[in-house]
């Protein structure tokens, strides 16, 4: 079947690189999405719209987006690939945007009854003190627009919140302080309309931040996650639901946190998740029995059904 599609693909730009905090990431990505679809024998370059004028899209029969970050999951080059009429991986410009903002989403889940952590916005003007008593300690401070842990400081004590939404600023005006919950860090892979095994994280370091996701060789990223049969698949599919909630489609990645209770609380959503040797997506498709280079095969696929020759 995959031979009968390739040539369907057409010419495929796999967008890499990019202008956000994560493009190291982005490249790894990229280009390990390229060498999946050139050894399926499928026509395909790298993009890097931050040394290419991303005019040179409209050519391309179709798009691999593997840009992380502002510009690149945020709903801006979705925008741009809808104008030119290029079809394209992952979600649409308002759940990419929605996706990108932490805030969005938590008031987005919020509404639907999808449950997340206490937070917080956070601004100059903000009663600091007032904010770390009612979330308690720790607390985790982030800037709503970034991924891979990019600004985020653990609290652990009263009047250190001021010195932490400076740090956070840096990367986003839009600030958020959130409750710690503290009973293991997860995430669910989402291909289409399937939800592959969850992944428990287990980090060395303080918190999972960049340098535990892509820096460290000793996270623990165990799959079996640990989880009975029946909360796996119960938490499966309120992810698929919460990724359904803010208008997600193709591929993506929620993810979600245990307390100590049992109960659990989701996180964020990532609407163009990591491909590197490190990434989550990957190593649940390989639980699930889906090799890298099918699972990338398997994404841009999808791009077909907006096409006649689907």
């Amino acid at each position: 079947m995959l031979r009968q599609n390739t040539k369907a693909f057409g010419r495929v730009a796999v967008l890499l690189g990019g202008e956000s905090g994560e493009r190291e990431v982005s490249l790894k990505s990229g280009r390990a999405v390229l060498d999946a679809l050139l050894r399926k024998g499928i026509d395909a370059v790298a993009f890097d719209p931050m040394v290419q004028d991303v005019a040179g899209l409209e050519k391309y029969d179709r798009v691999f987006i593997a840009l992380h970050g502002k510009h690149g999951e945020d709903g801006t080059i979705q925008r741009i690939l809808d104008a030119m009429e290029v079809p394209y991986t992952g979600s649409g410009v308002t759940a990419s945007a929605i996706g990108m903002d932490k805030w969005q989403t938590k008031l987005k889940w919020s509404e639907s009854g999808v449950a997340t952590p206490a937070y917080e916005l956070v601004h100059p003007q903000s009663d600091f003190a007032t904010i770390e008593q009612k979330l308690g300690f720790p607390i985790f401070v982030k800037p709503a627009n970034e991924g891979s842990s990019i600004g985020i400081t653990k609290v652990k004590k009263p009047g250190e919140l001021v010195a932490a939404y400076e740090v956070a600023a840096k990367a986003d005006p839009l600030v958020i302080a959130e409750a710690c919950i503290s009973g293991g860090e997860y995430t669910v892979g989402i291909i289409g309309q399937q939800t592959l095994p969850i992944v428990r994280i287990v980090p060395k370091t303080e918190f999972y931040d960049f340098e535990a996701k892509y820096l460290r060789n000793d996270t623990e990223y165990l799959c079996p996650c640990g989880l009975s049969a029946e909360l796996e698949a119960k938490i499966q599919q309120e992810a698929l639901d919460a990724f359904n909630v803010l208008g997600c489609q193709g591929w993506g990645r929620v993810d979600f946190l245990m307390d100590e209770a049992g109960n659990h609380y989701f996180l964020e959503v990532n609407t163009s998740p990591g491909m590197t040797d490190h990434s989550l997506v990957p190593m649940a498709a390989k639980a699930a029995g889906i090799d890298f280079d099918s699972l990338v095969v398997r994404i841009l696929q999808m791009t077909l059904e907006h096409d006649d020759v689907a």
